[in-house]
Formats: structure tokens, C-alpha cells, sequence
């Protein structure tokens, strides 16, 4: 493209940011009379063209030499004074109608002077993250009214607990090592931190779903999406809250219970990824499993919805750092002791392997078996029984998990959707031909 339509695109383009924002702006006062709007349309395409404007006069300077330090310096500074100068001009005008209308939002003037922004990127870098910086600031101008009403029904433990899960993740996470530290036995502190994690998300994501759409469907969707990062963290998490909200026993089951149905699921995909003689033999028992699970969950979860859906407030606080923290330290150590437990009797073969890690985990299980069996260093019933063992295990354990920690309200009814979903794989796997 010749450099004097590309010039006139880009210009195009900074002129449509400020159409667009210009729209959002002049509907907004639409009601207005004439003359008595901030800025609408025209104003807002103007500025978004002004910045196009100035920041092609900045290109423009001829380049003096000595690496074109001088050329650089002074096209920032006439960007500079141009931004500056529409400032000031917008600041005065706003203060002059604060004192008539006793209005004194500044939305629309710093809306202005990212329209200015916008339209100078337009012409001096990537005009699709201009358009995309422009679609996203007007649909937040937009949502104005929605933004306001989240705010005014924002509880400040609900605001804590979501700054907290972001340092958690944003900031401790990246500065935690990321590797096994033999003072501790072998212990990432990475992955522990990344369980405590995962576990804080599950709760603050029950609490939104439940927040949302009422108890019961509420810990059904949280539960299944959230076991998509690991069921026994969404277990356990709901254990530990029907301790402590007993009413909420049966949704919280079934929450968990969709987590595990999602589980199978996953570890289903898993084998047919990493192993497809693996997969012919498993697939049958997880979708058996998978669909057992998912109607033991949906079944209470529907029953329970009805008698407590008045019920729609959820807990007061979305989810406590301290008790996050040591479900993720017990998890861990569970995993550490599978590990150790695995080496000291590694001649027992893949199936005590995977039956004392599936306690903690079977994705883990499932890549390896699945692998082994690929690479032909173990038989593929061989592997296939391991990852049963595993699911088995892992099955097992959230059901004491979910006893020992929900109390027989929770730890009961998971515990016989759990038990009907391995007892459907179980049947799966045994009428598989070859699967034993």
C-alpha cells in the first residue's frame, strides 16, 4: 500500500475511534437539547482525528541525524503538547459545567483523552489493538449502569477474597520456585502453592454460581467447572463448607459429584490422546462412570434445588486463606508420601503405584500408564487395570475425604453417588473384552 493511503487508512481509523466512543457518549444525553451535551459525535470524532493528526505531523520530522534523537525527541514533545492542550481545554470546559449542572463526573474527559491516545497509535503502531482498545473502553462506558450495581451489591469479604485470589495467583505464584527442594523431601513449592490455589478458585467460583443462580444449580455448575482443574480440591472444599453450612449438605454433594463425573470425562480425553489401544479398552468404563456420577448428581442436586430454593444466599466469605492453605499442605503430603511409598516398593509393580497415587491424584497416573503402554514397557491390560486402580483409589479417598471432613450429611450422599459411578466403570471394564 502507498504511504499516502496508508496515512489516509490509519486516519480513517483514528477518525472511527472516535465515532465509536462518540456514539456511546451522545446516546448517553441523547435526551439533551441541543448544545447542552459535553461531547457527542462530532466532538469525539474530532479529538479521535486530532490524535491521528498530530501523531502524523510527529512522523513527519525529518530525521537530523546522530541516530535521530533530536527527530524522536521532538515528535514526543509536540505529542505531548498536543495531549496537554486538549487536557486543558476539556478540564475548563468540565469545570465550567460542574459549576452550572453540578455534574462532576469526568468520564467523558479522560473517555477524551484516550480517544486522543488511540487515535495517535492508529497512525504510529498497531491499528487492530486500536480498534480492539476501542471496542473494550466503549462497551465499559456502556455497562455503566451494570458496573454500578455490581459495586453497590459487593460485600467487602466478597472483594478481599477475589484481591486475595489474584496475589495468589498473579504475584506469590511466579516467585515461588518451581522445582523439587530435597531439604523437603522432594517438595515443589510451586505445585503445593498451585493446589492452594485451584482449592481458593473452587470456593470463589461456588460462591459466584451460587450468588448467581441459586443454591442448588449454583454448586452444580461451580462443581463441574471447577473439576476441570481437579476433583479432589472441589471435594474437599465442599466437604469443608457442609461442615460448616449443614443445610447445604445435598447441594454441595452434588457439586462435588459433578466434578467427578467431569473427572472421568477428563481422564477419558486423557487415554484417548495419549493411547488409543489404552483408550479402546478404558473408554467404555469412564463414560460409564462419567454418566453414573453425573446423574447421582443431578438427581439430588434437582430434588434438594426445590425444597431450598429460597435459599440463595450463600456463605459469608467466599472462601478463608487459612483453611485453603492447610487442605492444600494435607493434599501435598499426601502426594509426597505416594511418591515415597512408590519408591521404597517399586518392585510391587504399576498397580500399587497407581493405587497410593490415585489417592491424591489420577491424571498423573493415567499420562504414565498411558505412556508405558505406548512405548511397550508395559502390556495394555496391564495399564489398563493400573488406571482403573487408580480412579478406584482416587474414588475411594474423596469419599473418606468427604466423610471425614462434610460429616455423614455431605460424606453420605457423595459417597453413594461416588460408589454408583465406580461400580458402573467397574461393570464397564469387566464385560470390556480384554480388559482383565
Amino acid at each position: 500500500m502507498p504511504a499516502e493511503q496508508e496515512l489516509l487508512y490509519r486516519l480513517a481509523v483514528a477518525l472511527g475511534v472516535g465515532l465509536l466512543v462518540g456514539l456511546e457518549r451522545h446516546w448517553r444525553e441523547r435526551e439533551e437539547e441541543a448544545g447542552q451535551r459535553t461531547a457527542g459525535l462530532r466532538t469525539f470524532g474530532i479529538v479521535g482525528l486530532l490524535g491521528g493528526l498530530a501523531a502524523a505531523l510527529a512522523r513527519s520530522i525529518p530525521d537530523g541525524g546522530a541516530g535521530g534523537v533530536a527527530a524522536a525527541t521532538a515528535a514526543a514533545l509536540l505529542l505531548g503538547l498536543g495531549f496537554l492542550g486538549l487536557s486543558a481545554a476539556l478540564i475548563l470546559f468540565k469545570l465550567r459545567e460542574a459549576e452550572a449542572e453540578g455534574n462532576f463526573s469526568v468520564t467523558s474527559v479522560v473517555a477524551a483523552q484516550a480517544v486522543f491516545a488511540l487515535g495517535a497509535l492508529s497512525v504510529l503502531g498497531d491499528v487492530q489493538v486500536v480498534g480492539a482498545a476501542a471496542v473494550a473502553m466503549t462497551a465499559l462506558l456502556a455497562s455503566r449502569e451494570v458496573l454500578h450495581a455490581f459495586v453497590e451489591r459487593l460485600s467487602w469479604p466478597e472483594l478481599r477474597s477475589a484481591l486475595l485470589l489474584l496475589a495468589m495467583t498473579l504475584v506469590a505464584l511466579p516467585l515461588l520456585p518451581d522445582r523439587p527442594i530435597a531439604a523437603l523431601g522432594g517438595l515443589n513449592l510451586a505445585h503445593v502453592w498451585l493446589l492452594a490455589v485451584i482449592l481458593a478458585a473452587a470456593s470463589f467460583v461456588g460462591y459466584v454460581a451460587v450468588r448467581l443462580l441459586g443454591t442448588a444449580r449454583g454448586r452444580l455448575v461451580a462443581g463441574a467447572a471447577a473439576g476441570l482443574a481437579s476433583s479432589t480440591a472441589v471435594t474437599v472444599t465442599n466437604a469443608r463448607l457442609a461442615h460448616r453450612e449443614a443445610a447445604a449438605a445435598g447441594p454441595l454433594a452434588a457439586g462435588a459429584l459433578a466434578a467427578g463425573a467431569v473427572s472421568y470425562a477428563r481422564a477419558a480425553v486423557l487415554v484417548s490422546v495419549a493411547s488409543p489401544a489404552l483408550a479402546t479398552l478404558l473408554l467404555p468404563a469412564l463414560v460409564a462412570g462419567a454418566l453414573a456420577q453425573a446423574l447421582a448428581a443431578l438427581l439430588p442436586g434437582l430434588r434438594t434445588g426445590r425444597e431450598d430454593e429460597a435459599a440463595r444466599s450463600p456463605v459469608g466469605n467466599p472462601f478463608e486463606f487459612g483453611a485453603v492453605l492447610r487442605l492444600a499442605v494435607l493434599l501435598a503430603a499426601v502426594r509426597l508420601l505416594s511418591e515415597f511409598a512408590a519408591e521404597r516398593f517399586g518392585g510391587i509393580g504399576a498397580i500399587a503405584v497407581a493405587a497410593i497415587s490415585g489417592l491424591a491424584d489420577v491424571d498423573a497416573v493415567t499420562l504414565s500408564m498411558a505412556v508405558l503402554a505406548t512405548d511397550g514397557a508395559l502390556p495394555t491390560s496391564a495399564a489398563a487395570i493400573a488406571v482403573a486402580v487408580a480412579v478406584a483409589s482416587n474414588t475411594l479417598a474423596k469419599a473418606a475425604y468427604g466423610l471425614a471432613l462434610g460429616g455423614p450429611g455431605f460424606g453420605v450422599r457423595f459417597g453413594l453417588g461416588a460408589l454408583a459411578g465406580l461400580a458402573a466403570g467397574a461393570v464397564a471394564l469387566w464385560i470390556t473384552p480384554g480388559g482383565w
